[in-house]
């Protein structure tokens, strides 16, 4: 593992040595992104090799099989863990690849768990799972923070708003987010390593609540595009939920960057 330097005063002076998990994945490679601008001594695991190459050591590991997790927990202090798995084998991932993997990790100092805020209350396999990982940590011998965010800009972007189509956007229109810039919680996430275990702290919520026809609005507007949105109702528990705004919380507005400056960046390659 490559050695850099970084003492962390809260910790007594000590040196910290980080272990990103899901080193591939968008917050993965987010805090890859923010780390690399630190002086700190870094591993990166996942089942491919991702990026920063050059910066940090990788090894191999696979949270469903538990092939590499042993290798990668050794001689780490602290632990990012952003593997995730929203649709495929959730459970066998989110659930009982945590297990197996915290049960490797009992000489840590600090395992951080970015969650989801509501998950609790969105009837959502992936969020279900998400709750019960959290269940998992909270009752293991591992000092831990579990940190909650609301959904990040570029996921209701690419997941509602990517193309409009017959020059229009069909969306559930009226459901809420209150979106978040993942470079932003990436930076979060780095910051909490120098704080030490907090259990369950603060959520880290966008600057906003919208409605996803404002979302779909302001990036007709920007776009200066001819494009119309059409709301589309759906039924069930979970788009009730989001009506209800159960994944957002106006009262952890902490991030700073709005969905519309990530328009803008993704329009013009920089925040203004």
């Amino acid at each position: 593992m490559k050695l850099i330097g970084l003492v962390y005063p809260n910790w007594g002076g000590l040196f910290l040595r980080i272990l990103v998990t899901g080193s591939t994945g968008r917050l993965g490679s987010a805090v890859l992104n923010q780390l690399k601008e630190r002086e700190c001594s870094v591993l990166m695991t996942s089942r491919r090799k991702p990026e920063y190459g050059d910066r940090f050591d990788w090894v191999y590991s696979d949270m469903l099989s538990g092939e590499g997790l042993e290798e990668a927990a050794r001689d780490i202090d602290v632990v990012i863990h952003t593997a995730t798995s929203p649709m495929k084998k959730t459970k066998e991932i989110e659930v009982s690849g945590l297990t197996n993997f915290l049960s490797k990790l009992t000489h840590i100092k600090h395992f951080i768990y970015p969650s989801i805020v509501g998950i609790e209350d969105i009837p959502y396999n992936y969020y279900k799972h998400k709750h019960e990982a959290e269940e998992v940590l909270k009752h293991s011998n591992i000092p831990y923070t579990i940190v909650r965010a609301t959904q990040f800009h570029s996921f209701v972007d690419s997941l509602f708003l990517s193309k409009p189509f017959l020059k229009g956007y069909f969306i559930p229109g009226n459901i809420k987010f209150q979106t978040v810039d993942v470079g932003e919680f990436a930076n979060h996430l780095i910051d909490l390593t120098e704080k030490g275990p907090q259990g369950r702290t603060g959520d880290f919520a966008g600057p906003k609540v919208m409605t996803l026809r404002e979302m779909a609005n302001l990036k007709i507007g920007m776009s200066n595009k001819p494009s119309r949105v059409y709301n589309v109702a759906l039924p069930g528990k979970l788009y009730k939920s989001l009506l209800e705004g159960k994944n957002t919380n106006p009262t952890q507005n902490v991030g700073s960057v709005t969905f519309e400056d990530f328009l803008r960046k993704n329009m013009t390659g920089k925040y203004e």
